[in-house]
C-alpha cells in the first residue's frame, strides 16, 4: 500500500466532507478512494470514519490519526522540496504492465531509447497476459490495446492496433486462398483465447460483417499464434505490430485485404493525474511520439 497517498485521501475526505469531492479534487475514482480508506484503516487497525449517506465523522480513532497524517504529508513535502532536483530531470522507479506480444515486438526497444536518453530511470517491465490492477499491483503506467477500457483509469491514446488476416505459404499452398470473408469459415482459423474466439469481425466496403471461425489451436498470446500460423498450422488474425516483420521477410502472406479486421485503440493508462511525477510523464509524452497514428509497423499494410 502506498501508504502516504492513503493518508492524503483520508486528510482530502474529512476537509472536503465526502468521498465523492475527495476523488473529484484527487482526480481519482470512488472505487480507488474507498480502497485507500480501507487500506489505512487496516495498517492503522482501527476504523477511522463513521459513514452514513448523508454524512461522514471521525471515530476517535480517527481523531487522533488526522493530525498525524497531516504532521506525516507536511514532511513529506518538505523532504521533496528538498531534495527535488532543479532541472526536473526524469529519475527514480517506473513499473511498467503490458502484453507479451507488445512487449517483445515495439515496447522493450522504445524503453531501451528512453532508459538511453535518461539513465537515471529504471523501469521495472511486468510483462503480462491478464489485466492487472494498477492500485494492488503498484503499477504505474500500463499498456493496453482496447476499446473497453476501465472508466475509473485515465487514458492517454497512443494510436490505433489494426490487425491484418495471414498465413504461411505452405498452408496456403495445400489449403487454397480464402477469396471472401465468408470462406474464413471454411478454414481452421487459429484463434485468440480472449479476443475473437470464435466470431471474428470485418469492415467490407463500408459494411461490417461478422464471420463465425474455428480451428485446432488458440491461445491467450498473439506471438503464440504467430508462431502457429509461420508454422503452416493455419490462419491467424495478428496484429500489425508484430505480424510486420513476417510479412515483408515472406514468412506469412497477407489474405483477403480487401477486408479490415476491427480496430482496437491502443492506450497508456494510469490512476490519476496528481501529482504526477516528471518520470511518468516523460514516458507518456516520449510514447506518444514513439507509437503514432500512423506508425512505421503499418507502412505498406494500411
Amino acid at each position: 500500500m502506498d501508504r502516504l497517498n492513503a493518508m492524503r485521501v483520508f486528510v482530502s475526505v474529512v476537509d472536503l466532507g465526502s468521498q465523492s469531492a475527495a476523488a473529484d479534487h484527487l482526480e481519482l475514482s470512488r472505487p480507488v478512494v474507498s480502497r485507500y480508506l480501507a487500506e489505512l484503516e487496516d495498517w492503522v487497525g482501527a476504523r477511522l470514519m463513521q459513514r452514513t449517506t448523508r454524512k461522514l465523522s471521525l471515530t476517535a480513532a480517527g481523531q487522533q490519526t488526522l493530525p498525524r497524517c497531516r504532521q506525516m504529508l507536511e514532511m513529506a513535502d518538505d523532504l521533496q522540496a528538498a531534495v527535488h532536483p532543479p532541472d526536473d530531470t526524469p529519475r527514480g522507479d517506473l513499473r511498467i504492465s503490458v502484453s507479451p506480444s507488445f512487449a517483445q515486438a515495439q515496447l522493450v526497444s522504445a524503453i531501451a531509447a528512453y532508459v538511453e536518453r535518461y539513465p537515471g530511470v529504471k523501469v521495472d517491465l511486468q510483462v503480462l497476459d491478464r489485466t492487472v490492477n494498477l492500485v494492488d499491483e503498484r503499477i504505474d503506467l500500463a499498456i493496453r490495446t482496447s476499446n473497453d477500457l476501465d472508466p475509473n483509469l485515465i487514458a492517454r491514446r497512443l494510436g490505433v492496433c489494426h490487425s491484418v488476416i495471414c498465413a504461411a505459404p505452405s498452408y496456403l499452398e495445400k489449403h487454397g486462398v480464402p477469396q471472401q470473408v465468408e470462406d474464413l469459415s471454411q478454414h481452421n482459423c487459429l484463434t485468440h483465447t480472449y479476443f475473437g474466439h470464435s466470431l471474428w469481425h470485418f469492415d467490407v466496403a463500408g459494411r461490417s460483417v461478422a464471420v463465425p471461425v474455428q480451428g485446432n489451436i488458440s491461445a491467450n498470446e498473439a506471438m503464440t499464434l504467430q508462431k502457429a500460423a509461420m508454422a503452416g498450422a493455419g490462419i491467424a488474425m495478428l496484429p500489425t505490430y508484430s505480424a510486420a516483420p513476417a510479412l515483408q521477410g515472406g514468412e506469412l502472406l497477407r489474405v483477403l485485404p480487401q477486408a479490415r479486421p476491427r480496430e482496437l485503440g491502443l492506450y497508456a493508462v494510469y490512476t490519476s493525474r496528481k501529482h504526477m511525477p516528471a518520470t511518468l510523464r516523460s514516458m507518456l509524452d516520449f510514447l506518444a511520439q514513439q507509437f503514432s497514428e500512423k506508425p512505421e509497423w503499418d507502412r505498406g499494410l494500411i
